[in-house]
């Protein structure tokens, strides 16, 4: 009795956490499902009564199975591409700060984020303006364009590799001098060129 109900706890934490991988994913296959039974330990026979305690929260169709709530799913989507946002930021950040610490011979390093990156609006035009400060969630760019409601896509240098782009919604923009603006934009996503909707006009 004491095994069965282990095994029937235990099926239960599978469940629950084959929901939150359907959810980070957008969907699971039953591959895994049984690795996510055999992790925890269940017998290999189990794995179909893990589908049945997840029948109410997913849906099988087309070999996979997927989360019932769409909102859901989506905003785990949505959290996902911003914790990949932010490790990504935060490797750059972490590069720039080795960098002014071999430079700075001052006892106290100063990080400046003052540098040139490339923008890519809707209407394929790139634009040179000015990174004036970064964070993991968005980014501060001054130039001579108003960007307020457009999603962008920004390149911002690494020093090693390739430009990291992001698409950026910009969500705010003021006049900080003649024909002179600040925009201020959050990152959804990491993308690659690739995978830009925005051609670049030559």
């Amino acid at each position: 009795m004491v095994v069965m109900a282990d095994e029937d706890a235990t099926l239960q934490r599978v469940a629950e956490a084959v929901q939150r991988r359907a959810r980070q994913q957008g969907s699971v296959t039953a591959r895994d499902i049984r690795a996510e039974a055999k992790l925890a330990g269940l017998p290999e026979d189990r794995w179909k009564d893990v589908v049945a305690a997840v029948k109410r929260e997913l849906h099988y169709r087309q070999g996979r199975y997927y989360p019932s709530d769409p909102v859901s799913a989506r905003r785990a989507d949505a959290e996902a591409q911003q914790d990949k946002v932010a490790k990504a930021i935060r490797g750059l950040i972490r590069q720039h700060r080795a960098s002014v610490k071999q430079q700075e011979r001052r006892g106290e390093v100063r990080i400046d984020f003052l540098q040139p990156v490339k923008v890519h609006a809707a209407d394929g035009h790139t634009l040179n303006l000015l990174c004036r400060d970064v964070s993991t969630t968005g980014i501060r760019l001054v130039g001579t364009k108003q960007l307020l409601g457009q999603k962008v896509q920004v390149e911002l240098p690494q020093l090693r590799g390739a430009p990291l782009m992001l698409t950026t919604r910009i969500l705010w923009t003021c006049a900080i001098g003649d024909d002179l603006f600040e925009n201020g934009g959050s990152f959804l996503e990491i993308t690659t060129a690739d995978e830009s909707p925005y051609p670049k006009l030559v």
